[in-house]
């Protein structure tokens, strides 16, 4: 599963299938959905600072923080973005984006994913929720999430290719599946 495939395999005009030998599935979660979750969950009005806490190296990251971004501007919040290379400077990154947040967003990130604990010590004593893009950060470090299932995923992509394998799909057209029903978790 990838979670943006214009964006991972540098497509320009990306409509939903990728064509060649390319198809499967997406871990992208809805992710206005998920801002607007944010917004009513902690009641946040106009003014309000959210800091946007992902790692620099990873596309995908960039692409779903632009998004949520926008749909939070949109609202009137403010935005900032904790971009950290590595694990290395996640720490002093995340300290700081705590210190000036009201509230954090986490996308879809590998290295957000395996750096919660140190996330979660950070953000937990300085009182800062944190939205997660997916189910596994936001049990680590998150506050809540509207996340997609990496179960109903893998389950597609076996889908996927049974249709290819009995012939009854060509995965040069084959677009490009989502999860279609996101669940709201809070840890």
């Amino acid at each position: 599963s990838i979670t943006e495939y214009g964006v991972a395999l540098s497509l320009d005009s990306f409509n939903g299938t990728v064509g060649g030998n390319v198809s499967g599935t997406s871990d992208l979660a809805p992710l206005t959905e998920q801002a607007q979750m944010m917004i009513d969950t902690l009641s946040l009005t106009a003014g309000a600072k959210v800091g946007l806490l992902y790692c620099s190296s990873e596309a995908n990251s960039q692409y779903q923080v632009d998004v949520v971004r926008a749909y939070l501007e949109g609202k009137g919040i403010v935005c900032t973005d904790y971009k950290f290379s590595d694990s290395n400077d996640l720490s002093s990154i995340a300290s700081k984006a705590a210190s000036e947040s009201d509230a954090i967003y986490v996308p879809t990130d590998n290295t957000v994913a395996s750096n919660t604990e140190i996330i979660n010590n950070i953000a937990s004593p300085a009182k800062c929720p944190i939205f997660a893009g997916e189910e596994a950060s936001c049990k680590g470090c998150g506050y809540a999430t509207l996340s997609i299932s990496y179960y109903n995923i893998g389950s597609v992509t076996g889908e996927m290719a049974a249709e290819i394998l009995l012939g009854t799909a060509d995965i040069e057209d084959m677009a490009i599946r989502y999860d279609q029903s996101p669940v709201k978790k809070y840890n």
